[in-house]
């Protein structure tokens, strides 16, 4: 027993370890695709074999449907990653839209990805990521559409899957995908008075998903914010979003901070490339890697087995970050 005990202790260590380190990749959301050294050395460190690349947006605008910030492609882009094109279709495109105008609508987006894929000389797809949050209203049309492009296009199309979309799964529906890949961030408005991150909240993520181990669809990958943000307020109580702030840019000497994250102006003038006004506040929402790690040991007591997507690739947001979880 006595050479057999710490064998077994070494077995139980190494076995608990191994289920905890998640294969993770990454989003890519910018309008032209391009890596800088340190971007291109954390994707190629990843383990999973995929880079979610935005292709474009699709917005009904004046009743018509049109394709927004098409992506290009940098001539010194590399990366040894398969290219997943993710497509963001708005809400209001799906509301009061006709059964023609969803094979238009099917039709268009297959025709886009093809010219892109083979414009920016990638592998053809053998998946295509629909991003839409979809509302009872729209559910519908949404889901026909999901069954219609993967007709036409042969390819698994898979879709996100939103926060309030799990915890009302019967009113919302479930999207006739094999695979789904859970959004947990955003779980507030940036634009509301309160002291909670609106990036990510970790009670509001447990109340949101504390059913999520009986969604349907088992086939869950999980995506998690490593972008932060500025919010702005002026003196009337209105809000702008300035992108990548962190805590050490209100290291200024015109911001009188009021806490770790939050500070006055105290003098006006140009700020983070904005004119601010004297009295305006600045609050900064980053996540830090213990946030993170919450999460992923919640959602490890509620889904099996999970790869997850960092949102987003970018310079400003990989620094002094740990991956591994």
């Amino acid at each position: 027993m006595k050479k057999i005990f710490p064998v077994l202790i070494l077995v139980l260590f190494f076995g608990c370890s191994k289920e905890k380190n998640h294969t993770y990749g990454f989003y890519y959301w910018k309008t032209r695709l391009s890596l800088k050294e340190s971007e291109r050395a954390v994707l190629e460190q990843s383990p999973l074999v995929n880079l979610y690349v935005r292709f474009f947006d699709v917005d009904k605008v004046d009743g018509k449907f049109q394709p927004v910030s098409v992506i290009s492609k940098s001539e010194n882009f590399r990366s040894s990653k398969h290219i997943v094109p993710v497509i963001f279709i708005t809400n209001r495109t799906f509301l009061y839209i006709k059964d023609s105008e969803i094979d238009f609508l099917v039709k268009s987006i297959h025709q886009l990805i093809e010219k892109k894929t083979k414009e920016l000389s990638f592998k053809d797809a053998s998946e295509i990521q629909i991003d839409c949050d979809w509302t009872a209203g729209t559910k519908n049309d949404y889901f026909n559409f999901l069954k219609k492009l993967k007709a036409l296009s042969h390819t698994e199309i898979t879709s996100t899957l939103r926060l309030h979309q799990v915890k009302d799964k019967i009113t919302m529906g479930i999207p006739p995908v094999s695979k789904v890949y859970l959004m947990c961030y955003s779980t507030s408005s940036p634009l509301e008075n309160s002291d909670k991150n609106s990036i990510l909240d970790i009670q509001i993520l447990k109340n949101y998903l504390s059913d999520v181990q009986n969604y349907p669809i088992k086939k869950i990958d999980v995506a998690l914010p490593i972008y932060s943000w500025g919010i702005i307020t002026n003196h009337f109580g209105k809000h702008k979003l300035i992108n990548a702030l962190s805590e050490k840019d209100l290291n200024h000497k015109n911001l009188e901070k009021i806490s770790e994250n939050e500070a006055v102006v105290k003098k006006d003038g140009f700020f983070f490339g904005y004119y601010l006004n004297r009295g305006f506040r600045v609050k900064v929402e980053q996540i830090p890697e213990q946030t993170l790690n919450e999460a992923v040991n919640f959602l490890g007591r509620k889904i099996p087995k999970f790869n997850i997507i960092y949102y987003q690739l970018d310079e400003r947001f990989i620094r002094n970050r740990n991956f591994n979880r």
